[in-house]
């Protein structure tokens, strides 16, 4: 894999527009959202990239899971995927407004699933205006399709997997919260690389040699494992070793909700809270 498999810049996706079999999603979350501010869904009535419909990230969660964002299970992730309109051979974009790791988290679902051409929109909606995209306001839906899928179970960790890695030098588990959030709580024996450190503005993946530079303190290890909260945030770090060429990475799906939720060993320095990826 490399970039231009797993990223798409706004210019190119113009042009591509009015091609049939381009499913495009808007996978926003508002992580920060007050009562009086528009919903994800509400914002995506104000004003989308033409044609696309909504990713929800909560038709996409384990709903008898006891943490937030949990993956569904295989068979039900799959059946999901081909209900809002994707088939093997879509052509999938997934953006976000002014949060990339929402999108991010949207893809790293399609990727585990075995979806082979599905692409994050590099700057979200901010890059499609800027580039001179129009813009929408009329809701959106595919035609439900068939996705059997073909999952890559390597790419979520379980606890198990976590737990066991802090006895494996060879294994790097990587918190992917800001500083402060590490601080106030983190796995034992795990590091910190701030997704924040990876990302314009919160919205676009830095250029690669950029990302090949902050992630070299952790390329040494033979597997990484990234967590942060609940899952969403750790996708940013994860896709970023996918594009510098570090295949043998996951995800820790349950994070640390699932983490300090059941009592595992958690290190605390400091005063922060580290929820900050936690929707409101």
């Amino acid at each position: 894999m490399n970039r231009n498999s797993m990223i798409i810049e706004a210019d190119e996706l113009l042009k591509k527009l009015d091609n049939e079999n381009i499913r495009i999603y808007d996978a926003t979350i508002q992580f920060f959202r007050s009562k009086s501010d528009p919903t994800a869904y509400e914002q995506y009535l104000q004003g989308h990239i033409p044609g696309a419909a909504f990713f929800d990230h909560q038709k996409f969660s384990d709903a008898s899971s006891d943490y937030d964002y949990t993956v569904l299970p295989e068979a039900e992730l799959a059946a999901q995927i081909g209900n809002i309109g994707i088939a093997e051979d879509s052509e999938v974009i997934l953006y976000a407004v002014g949060v990339l790791p929402a999108a991010t988290r949207a893809w790293w679902l399609l990727h585990y699933a075995g979806h082979n051409n599905v692409r994050v929109l590099n700057g979200g909606l901010a890059a499609w205006k800027k580039t001179g995209g129009m813009i929408e306001r009329e809701a959106q839906q595919y035609e439900p399709s068939m996705f059997k899928g073909r999952f890559r179970s390597n790419m979520f960790a379980s606890k198990e997997d976590v737990r066991a890695a802090m006895a494996d030098g060879e294994v790097g588990t990587i918190n992917t919260l800001p500083l402060e959030s590490y601080e106030a709580a983190h796995i034992a024996g795990s590091s910190c690389l701030p997704c924040l450190e990876l990302m314009q503005d919160m919205a676009a993946f830095l250029p690669d040699d950029l990302l090949a530079l902050r992630l070299k303190e952790k390329l040494p290890y033979k597997r990484i494992i990234t967590y942060c909260g609940g899952g969403i945030a750790a996708t940013v770090n994860a896709m970023a070793h996918l594009i510098v060429g570090n295949k043998n990475v996951s995800v820790y799906d349950g994070s640390l909700s699932e983490w300090v939720g059941e009592g595992l060993p958690t290190v605390r320095t400091g005063a922060g809270k580290w929820e900050i990826w936690r929707q409101e």
